[in-house]
């Protein structure tokens, strides 16, 4: 199944008349510029886009494209994702509101105790086990486990069929269960080469316990787009499928090689079905989703349709598969008691019911979320602030940035070139009789190239350039180089936690 993510959004030019800031006073004193933390109400949480605030923290596998295995399917969430972690949450006041901030002059704040920067992510995702078209392919430790259970399960049917193999056997089943992953590496092969031929990074592929996943980091353009980026890896399942058909006409049945290409056959054909059934988060979901975005011009109604019909899929998973199962009608014995095997089916059940009914919800969350991203603008978020030489007593440089209205210092040189930036945590943690004797050069941090962030910066392009250079506070300045103001992560937090909350 195909979970490509990311907010696959433009990023949206700037809609608010702003005035350009010169020379050493530039950085935001203008009082006519509202302070983006007097609109902020709401609790910080995650930064990360990938795990919005209403939901667990998850390894973002909504941002994946995920295949099933035979009589499963991918992890489509709890991923990212995927031995990727999302940044930590990070500690917030229920006590203390954005307003009560914004109502604070600078001296007062307790920024120190707020929401903390996003940090970068764990790349890595498990055993590393090469780079096809450049893209790194992991195999999860969850993968060991589902390798064991198929060399035991196959190894008994091996048992039955070919009982001269003896305890040989068992090496016969872990072959193919590395050639069955071999096969779902190929069909996330063909999510990854068509995503690249469409321009969309693709961070990694993983292989995992009921699959495979490629963590596709952008949304398709189009409803066409994204119908083949779906389609190809069910396609490529069936091509494998027709293969391994052809290669076991000349072999002798009940052989070890007929009976491994017969089951490499069937296992690609139980993929490809499994991952063509329309509701997300599989395949055929996507392609669902695709049509209804085609048909009526708006990829969050085919993503609704698609995720519903997910749920009702994991509904029928649920109750279906067992009374399947025990009825014969999937080629097995009919039983009229409750055995081992009917609790095994039971369990099966369970598992995929519960992952296509996350899969399903993870997919709306980030629909969402790709819908509100693009409200996030730096230029919008940026606090007003004030520049202050190296040598400035706080006390002068608090005094100068309240009668401003600021509600940030930059330190400049001389020539009134940013140096480094005063830290909020670091104010509070000074006590005010000693104010007029500590110098702001002693409570900044110095400036690095990714703690400057451009005011047009929005959505998407604004979370990686802070997840790239974690800090608590970014200097923001206009294409031309000129200062325009500090940015807060706190403010940025509490800004995608407000957009989330808002319906679509």
């Amino acid at each position: 199944m195909d979970e490509s993510g990311g907010s696959g959004q433009p990023r949206s030019g700037n809609e608010e008349p702003t005035e350009r800031h010169r020379g050493r006073t530039a950085p935001a004193t203008d009082p006519a510029r509202p302070d983006p933390a007097d609109e902020q109400a709401t609790e910080a949480r995650h930064l990360d886009p990938t795990t919005p605030p209403d939901s667990a923290a998850t390894d973002d596998q909504d941002s994946r494209s995920a295949d099933a295995a035979p009589g499963g399917d991918a992890q489509p969430g709890t991923p990212p994702s995927s031995g990727e972690r999302p940044p930590a949450s990070p500690a917030h006041h229920p006590s203390h509101t954005a307003q009560d901030h914004a109502d604070r002059p600078l001296a007062h704040t307790d920024a120190g105790k707020g929401p903390q920067p996003p940090r970068p992510r764990d790349p890595r995702g498990g055993l590393l086990m090469g780079r096809p078209f450049g893209v790194p392919v992991y195999v999860a430790p969850s993968w060991f486990l589902v390798a064991a259970l198929i060399t035991w399960v196959f190894g008994g049917q091996l048992d039955r069929v070919l009982p001269e193999l003896g305890a040989a056997r068992y090496l016969v089943s872990l072959f193919f269960a590395v050639a069955f992953y071999a096969s779902v590496l190929v069909h996330e092969l063909a999510h990854t080469v068509a995503a690249l031929r469409f321009k969309l990074p693709v961070r990694r592929i993983q292989l995992q316990f009921f699959g495979g996943v490629s963590e596709i980091e952008k949304e398709a353009e189009t409803p066409g787009r994204e119908f083949v980026l779906a389609f190809v890896g069910p396609l490529l399942s069936l091509v494998l499928a027709g293969l391994f058909y052809l290669a076991l006409q000349p072999v002798e049945p009940g052989t070890v090689p007929g009976v491994l290409l017969a089951g490499l056959m069937i296992s690609n054909l139980i993929v490809a079905a499994f991952n063509l059934l329309p509701g997300l988060p599989l395949d055929g979901g996507r392609m669902l989703r695709a049509v209804i975005w085609k048909i009526t011009g708006k990829p969050m109604s085919g993503t609704i349709a698609a995720a519903w019909v997910g749920r009702a899929l994991a509904v029928s998973v649920l109750i279906g598969l067992p009374l399947l199962t025990q009825s014969g009608a999937l080629g097995r014995d009919a039983v009229d008691n409750v055995g081992m095997d009917t609790v095994m089916d039971a369990l099966l059940a369970a598992i995929l019911a519960a992952i296509i009914w996350t899969g399903a919800g993870n997919s709306l969350r980030m629909a969402r979320l790709r819908e509100h991203l693009p409200e996030l603008r730096a230029r919008n978020l940026t606090r007003r602030a004030v520049p202050v030489e190296t040598d400035t007593p706080l006390s002068e440089a608090l005094r100068r940035a309240n009668e401003a209205g600021a509600r940030a210092l930059v330190v400049v040189d001389a020539d009134g070139q940013p140096l480094s930036l005063v830290r909020e945590a670091a104010i509070v943690g000074v006590p005010e009789h000693r104010r007029p004797w500590v110098a702001v050069s002693g409570l900044a941090q110095d400036l690095t190239d990714g703690m400057r962030v451009f005011a047009e910066l929005s959505g998407e392009d604004l979370l990686d350039a802070l997840r790239a250079t974690p800090a608590t506070e970014y200097l923001v300045v206009e294409d031309t180089g000129e200062i325009y103001g500090v940015l807060s992560a706190a403010d940025v937090e509490r800004a995608f936690v407000k957009a989330m909350a808002r319906p679509s």
